[in-house]
């Protein structure tokens, strides 16, 4: 009878310790299933903000390639009267060669603001040039341009706005943990030369 109850005994104990055993896996495992829900959500959510941050960069760079569509026609109508500012020209052509070669977000605002320093000096040199005044096709083109140098300034704005949720993201915790396994790095801010900020303008109505 003892030997019976000893191994009822034994069976109950071992269903017992089963049982633990199981619950503690199974909490191990809903723990695991969280994380990696969790690793899944974060993941996502990164490449989310990285996406948008591209997309709007992508619409800055519109505005920049119409700036770009919209200077050889300013060039060409004003080149002939401005003969002796070469010096002005060239470092036009040669800002825009720059942004056609630039491969990077980066080196694209560089490029794009050293044409701004050459822009604003061109607009302001157009000034002195009487004749200019006097065509419609200038003014056109001005207008055009002054649009385009809005829409800029807007779009670039939103970019940062975009960059900035990107890396509040990335450095905070957790979530920081999962931007460095998968290499999701700090993106930099546009930042214009002193004074690009400023739409360049020339008054071609006095």
């Amino acid at each position: 009878m003892n030997i019976i109850k000893n191994k009822i005994l034994n069976d109950i104990i071992s269903l017992l310790t089963n049982i633990k055993m199981k619950k503690s896996t199974l909490i191990i495992i809903g723990i695991l299933g969280l994380i990696v829900l969790w690793g899944f959500g974060s993941y996502n959510g990164l490449v989310t903000l990285n996406e948008r941050a591209d997309a709007q960069w992508a619409k800055v760079e519109t505005q920049y390639q119409r700036r770009f569509d919209l200077i050889p026609n300013l060039v060409a109508s004003v080149e002939g009267i401005m003969k002796q500012e070469k010096d002005i020209f060239l470092a036009i052509a040669e800002a825009r060669t720059r942004y056609a070669g630039a491969s990077t977000p980066n080196e694209k605002a560089q490029a794009a603001t050293q044409l701004e320093g050459s822009l604003s000096r061109l607009l302001v040199v157009m000034e002195n040039y009487p004749q200019l005044q006097s065509s419609q096709n200038v003014r056109d083109l001005m207008t055009q341009l002054e649009g385009t140098e809005n829409r800029i300034s807007v779009e670039r704005t939103r970019f940062n706005d975009e960059i900035l949720a990107y890396n509040t993201a990335i450095k905070r915790f957790p979530r920081n943990i999962m931007a460095s396994i998968f290499g999701f790095g700090e993106r930099a801010y546009f930042k214009s030369a002193e004074g690009a900020d400023v739409a360049p303008k020339v008054d071609l109505t006095q």
